[in-house]
C-alpha cells in the first residue's frame, strides 16, 4: 500500500515538472532566439542596392511596348518585383520602409520612366433631363404610395383581421 502511494506521489510530481518546462517554453517566458543586433541605415548602401532594383525595373519595363507603358495592366508583374526589391534591400541594410530616400528614388524612376504618361481626366457629365427626372420622380412617387397603402390598410384594419 506505501508503495503505491509512493509511485502516485512520484507520477504527480513527475507530471507537474513536465507541465511547468512545458508551459514556461510555450508561454514566451523565456526567449530561445537570440534576435540579430540592430542595424543602423547606411544611406550610401541603401542608394546602391536601390540602383540595383532599378536597372532591373528599367530592363524589364524595356520589354514592354512603349503605348503600353502608361496602362499598369501591362506592367503590374514588373512594378511588383521592383517595389518587392525596394522593400527587401531597405531592409536588409537596416532601413525602414518605405523611407525618404526610397520614395524619392522611386519619384525619379516614375519621372524616367512614365512622364509621356498623362492622367486622362474624365469629364464627369449629368444625365439627361428625362432620365434625372424618373430617378428622382419614381423613388419619391413609390414613398407616396408606400404611405397611402399603409394609412388604407391602418383604416381597413377591422375587415382585414
Amino acid at each position: 500500500m506505501e508503495n503505491s502511494i509512493i509511485i502516485t506521489l512520484t507520477q504527480l510530481c513527475l507530471i507537474l515538472a513536465v507541465k511547468t518546462l512545458m508551459s514556461r517554453g510555450l508561454s514566451g517566458a523565456v526567449e530561445l532566439s537570440v534576435s540579430p543586433p540592430a542595424l543602423q541605415c547606411n544611406e550610401s548602401v541603401l542608394l546602391l542596392e536601390m540602383e540595383r532594383c532599378g536597372d532591373t525595373f528599367r530592363t524589364d519595363i524595356s520589354f514592354i511596348h512603349p503605348d503600353h507603358r502608361c496602362n499598369l495592366t501591362h506592367f503590374i508583374r514588373q512594378y511588383h518585383s521592383f517595389s518587392l526589391c525596394t522593400e527587401l534591400n531597405s531592409e536588409r541594410v537596416g532601413c525602414f520602409w518605405p523611407n525618404p530616400w526610397v520614395e524619392r528614388f522611386i519619384l525619379r524612376q516614375h519621372r524616367l520612366l512614365f512622364s509621356s504618361c498623362r492622367a486622362e481626366r474624365v469629364e464627369l457629365l449629368d444625365p439627361p433631363e428625362g432620365t434625372l427626372a424618373l430617378l428622382i420622380l419614381l423613388p419619391v412617387g413609390l414613398t407616396l404610395a408606400m404611405v397611402a397603402l399603409v394609412v388604407w390598410c391602418s383604416k381597413r384594419s377591422d375587415v382585414l383581421a
